[in-house]
C-alpha cells in the first residue's frame, strides 16, 4: 500500500512541477519552442537525469526508512537522515530544480528558467515557514541537531 501512496503523490506533486507545468508554460505558444535541435540543448538532459535520480532515491528513502510519502499529508513517520539526506535537508526539492532548469536548457525557455526561480523561491518559503517548524515540533532535539549538522540547500563543510 505504502508504493501505490508513494507512485501516486510523486505522480501528482513532483510529476506536476516537474511536467504537467512545464509542458503547459511550453504549450502557450507565447515563447516559441526551438525548430532546430543544437547540440547545446542536449546539455540539459544532465540535469534532467541528476534531478530524476535524486528524486527517485528520496523518494524511496521516505518509504523505506520514514514510512511515508513526499506529500504532506502523509509524510515520514521517522526523521529520514540517511542517503543524499546526509547531505542536504531538502534534496526532492534539489532533485526538482534540477529537472525544470535542464528543461529550461533544453527547450531554450526563459519562461522554464523563470519558473525556476520562482519554484526555488516558493520551495524556500515552505521549507522556512512550515516543514522546519513542522520538523522541530515532531522531532525535537533530533532535528535540531540534523539541523546543526546538515545545511539547508548546501552541504555544509565537515570538520
Amino acid at each position: 500500500m505504502l508504493a501505490l501512496r508513494s507512485l501516486f503523490f510523486t505522480l501528482l506533486l513532483p510529476g506536476s512541477v516537474t511536467f504537467l507545468i512545464p509542458y503547459l508554460l511550453l504549450s502557450s505558444g507565447i515563447e516559441p519552442i526551438p525548430s532546430r535541435l543544437e547540440p547545446f540543448r542536449f546539455v540539459g538532459l544532465v540535469p534532467i537525469l541528476i534531478g530524476a535520480l535524486i528524486l527517485l532515491r528520496c523518494i524511496w528513502d521516505f518509504a523505506v526508512t520514514g514510512r511515508g510519502t513526499v506529500a504532506p499529508v502523509d509524510p515520514p513517520t521517522t526523521l529520514v537522515v540517511r542517503g543524499l539526506y546526509r547531505y542536504v535537508r531538502n534534496p526532492i526539492y534539489v532533485g526538482v530544480l534540477l529537472i525544470v532548469l535542464g528543461e529550461a536548457i533544453l527547450f531554450e525557455s526563459l519562461r522554464l528558467a523563470i519558473y525556476a526561480v520562482i519554484l526555488w523561491l516558493f520551495f524556500h518559503l515552505v521549507v522556512v515557514l512550515y516543514e522546519e517548524p513542522e520538523l522541530r515540533e515532531k522531532f525535537g532535539s533530533e532535528y535540531e541537531a540534523y539541523l546543526r549538522s546538515v545545511g539547508r540547500w548546501i552541504p555544509k563543510r565537515r570538520g
